[in-house]
């Protein structure tokens, strides 16, 4: 495996599946026995569509941009930055109307060639309180 081929599968994880929701795609992409470890995720390539489905059906405007990145061996480590507007249902929560600017850590690891595993650490604190679902932080 080439230094950079991690950084270039994940690249492409991000850009086809949750920027342009090009679901079929992600085939070549990602392991059908892929492993989420992000709280609430669902295994599987199947498991990783769903959760696309359901950003792009709660966030239709949904851009993920990587900021930062370092591979470690098999392992991709990335700062992204998540943008969208609420317009459809998350969650069990109605559309807000209202546009989120947050933050995720992410760490995946590629085996020939293909997403294997993700570990994800989206700011949901600040997600929520863009929102209007939980009260800013006081004190600051």
């Amino acid at each position: 495996m080439s230094p950079n081929e991690p950084t270039k599968v994940f690249a492409r994880v991000i850009e086809s599946g949750f920027n342009e929701g090009k679901l079929t795609e992600l085939g070549d992409l990602v392991s059908a026995d892929y492993v989420e470890h992000q709280f609430g995720g669902e295994p599987g390539l199947d498991g990783l569509k769903s959760l696309i489905q359901q950003m792009r059906t709660a966030f239709p405007d949904l851009r993920m941009t990587i900021e930062d990145s370092a591979v470690s061996g098999d392992k991709v480590w990335a700062r992204l930055r998540c943008r969208g507007t609420h317009q459809g249902p998350l969650m069990g929560i109605p559309p807000t109307g209202k546009s989120i600017d947050t933050t995720a850590l992410e760490v995946c690891r590629v085996k020939d060639g293909k997403l294997v595993e993700h570990w994800g650490v989206p700011d949901r604190f600040a997600a929520m309180t863009q929102l209007g679902l939980l009260a800013p932080p006081t004190g600051q």
